[in-house]
C-alpha cells in the first residue's frame, strides 16, 4: 500500500544544463553545464498548481502535461508514495529546444524532486534510468544527475517487450576545461533534425567515430588539447547542416580557426570547450549575428534540499 506524503514537504533541486553527443559520440556522450533551472514542489492538500518563471514561461502548460509533473509523478510511483496535492514552481534559465538539455533537466528535476519527498529511496542509478525514459536515450540526463561528463548507453532488451535499461558512468572533467555556448534564438526539434539522419553509414565514417569518441573521453580528462581533434564527427553534423545552416557555418567558422567547436545535442547551440576564454572579438561577431552568448564552467551534479513548512 501506498503511502501519502504530508502537506507542508518541500523538495527544492538545482540541475545544470548538458550537452550532449560533443561531436563523435552521437547519444553517448554528455556534458554538465552552469546554467541551471531551480524546480520547487511543495506536498499540498489537494489540487495542482504550476508556476513558472523564466525561460518558457509563456507557452509551457500549467498542468499535468508539463514535464516536470510528468516526471514527479514517474518518481512518486517508483518510490511507491502518493501525494494528496502539489505545488510546483520552475524557475528556469536554460533555453528551451536549443540543445543544452532542457528536456533532460525537467524530468530529473521532477523525477529528483519525488525521490527527496519521498525520503531518499531512489537510487542515483534509478534516477538516472527514470529520467531518461521520457527522452529515449541517456546522455542529457545522466550529465544533469551526475555532473562533468558521463559515457552512456542503452541497453536493449532480447524480448523486445520490456523497457530499455539506460546506464551512465561519470568522467571528472579536467580542471582547465570550460565551456562557451553560442545560442541561436530559433528552436530545434530533436525528433525533426533526427529525421535527417541516414539509416545506414559508411564503415570508414564509423570507424572514424569510433575514434574520435575514445579520444574525446582521453581529451576531457587529461589531454584537453586533444579537444579539437575529439570533438571531429561524421555521423550526424553533416547531415543536419541543411536544416540547421546558421549553425552549421559558426561550427565551421570556429573550427577553422582552431577552436573545438560542435553542434551540440539536436542544436541549434554551438558549444565550444577549450581551457581558454574564446576571442573576444569572435564573441562580439556572434552577438552581432543575433546569437547568444553564455560563458560556462563545467557543473557538478544536481543538488536537493528538503524543509518542512
Amino acid at each position: 500500500m501506498s503511502i501519502e506524503l504530508i502537506p507542508g514537504t518541500v523538495a527544492k533541486v538545482r540541475v545544470p544544463a548538458s550537452s550532449a553527443n560533443l561531436g563523435p559520440g552521437f547519444d553517448t556522450l554528455g556534458l554538465a553545464v552552469a546554467l541551471y533551472d531551480t524546480v520547487e514542489v511543495e506536498v499540498t492538500s489537494s489540487g495542482l498548481e504550476v508556476v513558472v518563471f523564466g525561460e518558457g514561461e509563456e507557452d509551457l502548460p500549467r498542468d499535468s502535461s508539463h514535464l516536470v509533473v510528468k516526471a514527479i509523478n514517474s518518481g512518486l510511483r517508483a518510490a511507491d508514495v502518493t501525494a494528496p496535492g502539489l505545488r510546483v514552481t520552475c524557475h528556469n534559465t536554460i533555453p528551451q529546444s536549443r540543445g543544452l538539455g532542457s528536456s533532460a533537466a525537467a524530468a530529473v528535476a521532477g523525477v529528483a524532486a519525488a525521490n527527496a519527498l519521498a525520503g531518499d529511496v531512489l537510487s542515483t542509478e534509478e534516477i538516472v534510468q527514470l529520467s531518461s525514459a521520457f527522452e529515449g536515450h541517456p546522455d542529457n540526463a545522466a550529465a544533469s544527475v551526475l555532473g562533468d561528463a558521463v559515457v552512456s548507453w542503452t541497453e536493449i532488451p532480447v524480448d523486445g517487450k520490456s523497457q530499455p535499461t539506460y546506464r551512465a558512468v561519470g568522467l571528472k572533467v579536467h580542471e582547465d576545461i570550460r565551456a562557451t555556448a553560442l545560442v541561436p534564438k530559433f528552436h530545434a526539434s530533436t525528433q525533426a533534425v533526427r529525421k535527417v539522419l541516414p539509416e545506414q553509414v559508411t564503415h570508414m565514417d564509423a570507424r572514424f567515430n569510433v575514434s574520435r569518441a575514445a579520444v574525446m573521453v582521453v581529451a576531457l580528462q587529461n589531454h584537453p588539447e586533444l579537444l579539437r581533434e575529439g570533438t571531429r564527427d561524421r555521423l550526424h553534423q553533416p547531415y543536419r547542416a541543411d536544416v540547421l545552416p546558421v549553425t552549421a557555418e559558426w561550427v565551421n567558422k570556429l573550427r577553422n580557426r582552431g577552436y573545438a567547436a560542435y553542434l551540440s545535442g539536436a542544436g541549434p547551440t554551438v558549444m565550444i570547450l577549450s581551457t581558454e576564454k574564446v576571442d573576444a572579438k569572435i564573441l562580439d561577431e556572434a552577438r552581432a549575428d543575433g546569437l547568444g552568448v553564455y560563458e560556462l564552467e563545467i557543473a557538478g551534479p544536481l543538488k536537493v534540499t528538503t524543509e518542512q513548512v
